[in-house]
């Protein structure tokens, strides 16, 4: 039969042990990103945004449309992404419809889905924003990316172009 000495050291090694799994499995979980959209979570939006991010996504029924908004607020300026993904019937014919609120500005992206193209979302009211259009198979999404300030150090013309199509990236990869 152990001694208690070996016993007492065998538990101690033991409790050691549980420790590190805790610290190797428990906390990395508890660490995580939020991840309520299934197409781009919290952290990639915020680094996109500029700031930290909080996402609200509208799950939608069978054939609906399902809504993921990324919202940044600092103390004068409110950015959004908005990601929508939709379940079309006839996907080229939806794209269509989507594209032409773009109007003339529009410009097609290669590498991203398929009938990807990107154009300016600016609202006279508003600051800075770019949408793309664009699906991979039957499914059409939308992202859209903007601010409320006019003249947003964090969200230039130039900026949100790239910012737009890292956020197809990461979206039209997650629909395939």
């Amino acid at each position: 039969m152990a001694s208690k000495a070996n016993r007492n050291q065998w538990y101690s090694r033991g409790s050691r042990w549980v420790q590190l799994g805790i610290c190797f499995f428990g906390i990395p979980a508890g660490a995580m990103a939020a991840n309520n959209c299934a197409w781009i979570n919290e952290t990639t939006a915020s680094s996109l945004l500029g700031g930290d991010a909080v996402g609200q996504v509208s799950a939608a029924d069978a054939g609906q449309t399902t809504v993921c908004t990324f919202t940044q607020t600092g103390t004068d300026v409110v950015r959004t992404l908005r990601v929508t993904v939709e379940i079309a019937a006839d996907p080229h014919a939806r794209v269509g419809a989507l594209a032409q609120s773009c109007g003339a500005d529009s410009a097609p992206l290669k590498a991203i889905g398929n009938e990807a193209l990107t154009c300016s979302a600016d609202d006279r009211k508003g600051g800075p924003s770019e949408r793309l259009v664009g699906r991979v198979r039957d499914q059409v999404f939308t992202i859209t990316i903007a601010s409320t300030l006019k003249k947003d150090s964090a969200l230039t013309r130039d900026s949100l172009h790239a910012k737009i199509y890292l956020a197809a990236e990461q979206v039209a990869g997650n629909l395939f």
